[in-house]
């Protein structure tokens, strides 16, 4: 199975080339049959990656422990469940889960796109191909996943135990996902930089597959904030991680294009500005896999140090090199069809919008590559940490969430004095609502009374348009409140689904200001002490030491540290925090011991117990207590984001087109042209 898979590999890599040169020598124009063969390599190629994960597969499901990757990544203990995950946990499995998905997105893109776009589509199969090729290289020159040892281990060292989380089961395929697919969009761009095709009809190609990259990133990021939170045990879910953040950067570009593109449709203008967005989203998705890949940034989400990386950064360069020469070559044909007419004009919102977003991305990209220029530079690795990051972006973040709710109160073109009067006041009230509330409760700290106040603004904006358009609905069709609101939301799912991402949005600023109220202790108790926490809602918490048991579960050897809880006095369950030792078949440690926290959720705030250690081999333990509040509203908040997400990506749903009425007689038609009346 392991030569199957390699010569799987190497047909893939000859036809993508193969395909890739075809296509960019433009020799199919004019030659259908020439056009066909080229989208039928995209097909072949695919079917022969298939045939390599199969390979793969086989591998880790029979436990071949010959083949090395499948020694280092699963062993005879690892639960069945995690021999799924560990597919994608290496890097030589990560990049063929990457290729093998990269050349089933190439292949509906080809398969699903409309034949209006029929002459886009060979040089959209040469850009895919040429990147799948890429990535075919890689394991064929660099980290194959077939390689065998010398010998056959008895058994596999078995999986991370930072890995043996049902997070990660969904999280890396939901991210991988998201990056793969920015490749579709890319290639439309420079399908339509390579035949001048610079009307609209490219944007329309893309829509859906953009949507689908946004929304699996979205999802891919959350997932990875929930299982830092629950796995990594500091108490957190975002820590400007270099690999958080370089899956952070592609979500902040594409978001800015998912607003910026909407100007272009309407009004055609930045032409020029979506274009580069749409590469520099790609080739940030590349950065951010160099980043996981290379080993120049220590993090606990990235893989082992490896001249893979090496490949990656020649990659970045060269596709950063010809797409933005190939713009620049296409500059003169991106003039706008109009120009800005206003300030105080929804183009203008949406223009600041993606200054914002730009910007924090920038600040987020200087931010993650300061310590390799400070070591390029002075010789030593200059660390920046979540001060940085958080002093820079959180004003940044506040008027991006007051744009949220600005941006659909202002008409297009220019908004008159009587139009902002109208628009604003409810808005404006509900945030001033807001903050008299806040400080009635007592609450001045300025981040997070600033972001509740624009929280309740933009809630208040969401609401106006929600009550207008179910409002108008059941003016004109006598529906009931439920029935005129799902069919608002069936007639215009891109409008409408887009405020339910922004509610998304406002839910997951109000929950990260939260946790500026974060309480947070450490203590060392013996069987029966006690520590007390007073949580932002007014609860005291009591936890008691209960006592420390040990016992043999699966692949681990676990000590489990348990304390009593009551609130306010009253007995509130028990909480249990674990330190595991995990092992092989043979009861061999495998890994350094990792520690499983124990939380209990709740709406308001969340109990989050880390079990340190004992303390000499006695029932003493030391223990790190936080009380981290609005946490399962981040949860929340991006379930709702991925609901309004597939809302608005759901097919159909256009808005309503109002039918042609006849002419009658006893009128008359003129058709005017130039100034005069030219016929009646």
């Amino acid at each position: 199975m392991t030569l199957l898979g390699q010569f799987a590999l190497w047909a893939a890599f000859l036809i993508a080339v193969w395909c890739a040169v075809i296509a960019f020598s433009g020799r199919w124009q004019g030659r259908p049959e020439l056009a066909a063969t080229v989208t039928r390599s995209v097909y072949a190629v695919f079917g022969c990656l298939v045939v390599a994960s199969l390979a793969l597969w086989k591998g880790l499901i029979t436990h071949d422990f010959n083949i090395e990757y499948v020694a280092a990544y699963t062993s005879r203990n690892l639960p069945p469940y995690y021999i799924v995950s560990a597919f994608w946990a290496g890097q030589k499995g990560s990049l063929l889960f990457w290729a093998v998905v990269l050349s089933l997105f190439a292949s509906l893109a080809q398969l699903l796109t409309p034949r209006r776009n029929a002459d886009l589509m060979p040089y959209v199969a040469g850009v895919t191909s040429a990147v799948a090729a890429f990535f075919v290289s890689v394991m064929l020159f660099g980290a194959s996943p077939f390689e065998r040892l010398g010998y056959t281990p008895a058994d596999g060292r078995g999986l991370n135990p930072q890995l043996q989380n049902v997070g990660m089961v969904i999280h890396p395929p939901m991210l991988y996902l998201g990056y793969i697919s920015i490749t579709i969009p890319f290639a439309f761009a420079i399908a339509a930089l390579l035949s001048r095709r610079l009307d609209t009809g490219w944007i329309h190609a893309i829509r859906k597959w953009t949507l689908v990259s946004w929304l699996f990133l979205s999802i891919g990021i959350t997932l990875g904030m929930w299982w830092a939170y629950v796995e990594l045990g500091w108490g957190g879910y975002w820590a400007w991680d270099p690999v958080e953040n370089a899956s952070f950067l592609p979500w902040l570009t594409m978001t800015a294009f998912l607003h910026s593109v909407m100007i272009q449709e309407k009004r055609g203008m930045l032409k020029r500005w979506n274009l580069g967005l749409i590469v520099g989203t790609f080739l940030l998705s590349i950065f951010g896999t160099f980043i996981t890949r290379s080993g120049v940034i220590a993090s606990v989400h990235s893989f082992t140090q490896s001249n893979v990386g090496y490949f990656f950064l020649a990659f970045l360069v060269v596709a950063a090199v010809l797409s933005f020469t190939l713009l620049y070559t296409r500059w003169p044909l991106l003039e706008a069809d109009v120009q800005l007419e206003s300030m105080l004009s929804r183009e203008a919102a949406f223009l600041f919008n993606n200054l914002l977003l730009v910007g924090i991305a920038f600040s987020v990209l200087w931010g993650t590559l300061f310590p390799i220029l400070s070591e390029a530079v002075r010789g030593s690795k200059i660390t920046v940490g979540p001060p940085f990051f958080n002093r820079v972006n959180v004003p940044l973040g506040l008027l991006l969430l007051a744009l949220t709710g600005i941006g659909p109160l202002i008409a297009w073109r220019k908004a008159s004095t009587a139009n902002l009067r109208r628009q604003f006041v409810t808005p404006v009230s509900a945030g001033a609502a807001t903050l008299v509330v806040l400080l009635a409760a007592g609450v001045r700290d300025l981040y997070p009374v600033m972001t509740f106040t624009l929280a309740g603004f933009v809630a208040g904006t969401v609401l106006q348009e929600f009550y207008r358009g179910i409002r108008a609905r059941r003016r004109m069709h006598g529906e009931s409140v439920p029935v005129a609101f799902l069919r608002l939301i069936e007639r215009n799912r891109r409008r409408y689904g887009g405020y339910i991402v922004h509610v998304g949005v406002l839910i997951y600023f109000v929950a990260f200001a939260g946790m500026a109220f974060k309480v947070e202790r450490e203590a060392t108790l013996k069987p029966g002490e006690s520590v007390e926490l007073r949580s932002p809602f007014g609860h005291t918490y009591t936890f008691t030491q209960v006592g420390i048991s040990q016992y043999e579960a699966l692949n681990r050897v676990v000590s489990a540290a348990t304390v009593q809880v009551t609130v306010d006095g009253k007995p509130a369950g028990l909480l249990t925090s674990e330190k595991r030792q995990h092992v092989d078949s043979f009861k061999r440690p495998t890994f350094e011991p990792s520690t499983e926290v124990g939380i209990r959720s709740g709406l308001r705030e969340d109990l989050y117990l880390v079990f340190a250690g004992a303390v000499g081999g006695t029932e003493e333990a030391v223990y790190r207590f936080n009380i981290n509040p609005l946490v399962w509203w981040v949860w929340f908040g991006g379930f709702v984001l991925a609901f309004g997400g597939i809302v608005t990506m759901w097919p159909g749903g256009g808005p309503t087109i109002a039918r042609t009425r006849q002419a009658q007689g006893g009128y008359g038609v003129a058709l005017v042209g130039a100034g005069k009346e030219t016929d009646r």
